[in-house]
């Protein structure tokens, strides 16, 4: 699996009760299993019909979805990058993961103390933007000044990467993330991955409303929204509390309550996905009698590479990949007829695969 979702945002603004309702996910347990790893990390199944009708058409023995990682990071607060709230603990954390989903409040509620006394999402945005900020400053500095050092020296390298260091810096200082300092060259590019900072992440926005403003929104996330299209970044909105009463109930239930409420899925699929998607991620499958699987490989993978997820022996031995798009392995009913109608092509090396690619590998080891 390997990719991991950070859930961050400052205290009461339900980041724990999303984190808990997809403890709960409202998925079928039996198609879509969820299991906790350890107490604030959780595997969540991605939601996709596709698999269950590839399974269904095949009448495979056992289905297994593709997962996705969620991280609750707790503990981030103002002064973080300083250790206050055992921010260096958390921002540590931070560094593991491959995105980070960050709640924000917009929903107002007098039993419900917000930190700073009052409801605005940029500030809030901008307290965990800039901590996890400072923390780059940080990093970006102690490299800056080995990179200078060396520099004198005359090496064309460090004088490269003293340069790319410098604009990262300076970013930063303006308030941005890294991730707005674009590498020009791979040099620029491997030294930024080795950096791993905290700003580099993609980030999702997860504005957290009332059960009231679920369809029509509000001004707080007018404003998020707003600031998020600033940044290049998306905006998911969840009402917290709905997720968690579905997260109790059984199936037949849930749908029921979704009715009611004129919803066609839990917004927590959406958030799934959301992520997913932030990651550049798609999916492929296995497709048998005794299995039928998805598989998560990033976008622009190419044929030996999607192997490789299986086993490393199908990319150390890989020949060739027999492959059917999803649509029409459904329209010809199995393996066999897409064959027939010769819809199952013969794939080599180069092949890049596409979402929904339903693949047989042949290899030899």
């Amino acid at each position: 699996m390997g990719f991991r979702c950070g859930i961050v945002g400052l205290p009461n603004v339900g980041k724990s009760t999303i984190f808990n309702a997809l403890t709960a996910a409202a998925i079928d347990a039996e198609n879509y299993p969820f299991c906790t790893i350890e107490p604030n990390v959780g595997v969540v199944a991605v939601p996709d019909e596709r698999l269950d009708i590839l399974a269904g058409l095949v009448k495979t023995k056992n289905k297994v979805p593709t997962q996705m990682e969620f991280v609750d990071i707790a503990g981030l607060v103002k002064g973080a990058s300083q250790g206050e709230g055992l921010g260096n603990q958390f921002l540590g954390h931070i560094r593991q993961v491959d995105a980070i989903l960050h709640v924000v409040r917009c929903f107002e509620d007098d039993n419900i103390v917000h930190v700073d006394g009052s409801i605005d999402p940029i500030r809030d945005l901008e307290v965990i933007s800039m901590e996890l900020i400072m923390a780059d400053l940080d990093t970006v500095a102690k490299r800056l000044k080995k990179a200078s050092s060396q520099a004198k020296s005359g090496d064309k390298k460090f004088i490269a990467e003293a340069a790319f260091l410098e604009k990262i810096q300076e970013v930063l200082d303006d308030g941005q993330p890294a991730r707005m300092a674009e590498p020009e060259d791979e040099a620029q590019e491997l030294l930024l991955r080795e950096l791993c900072l905290l700003t580099t992440k993609p980030v999702l926005y997860v504005a957290n409303v009332s059960e009231d403003d679920l369809a029509s929104g509000n001004p707080f996330v007018d404003r998020l929204r707003e600031q998020a299209t600033g940044e290049g970044a998306s905006v998911v909105t969840i009402a917290g509390g709905i997720e968690q009463e579905l997260s109790l109930l059984d199936a037949e239930e849930q749908q029921e309550f979704l009715t009611e409420m004129g919803m066609e899925e839990p917004g927590l699929n959406r958030l799934i996905h959301a992520g997913y998607d932030l990651l550049g991620l798609i999916t492929y499958f296995t497709v048998g009698e005794k299995e039928t699987k998805a598989w998560t490989i990033t976008r622009g993978t190419s044929a030996p590479g999607a192997a490789g997820k299986i086993h490393s022996d199908f990319e150390r031995g890989f020949i060739r990949a027999e492959v059917i798009a999803y649509e029409d392995y459904i329209d010809c009913g199995s393996e066999a007829g897409a064959r027939d109608k010769g819809l199952m092509r013969s794939e080599g090396k180069e092949y890049i695969v596409k979402d929904g690619d339903c693949i047989l590998f042949r290899f030899n080891v």
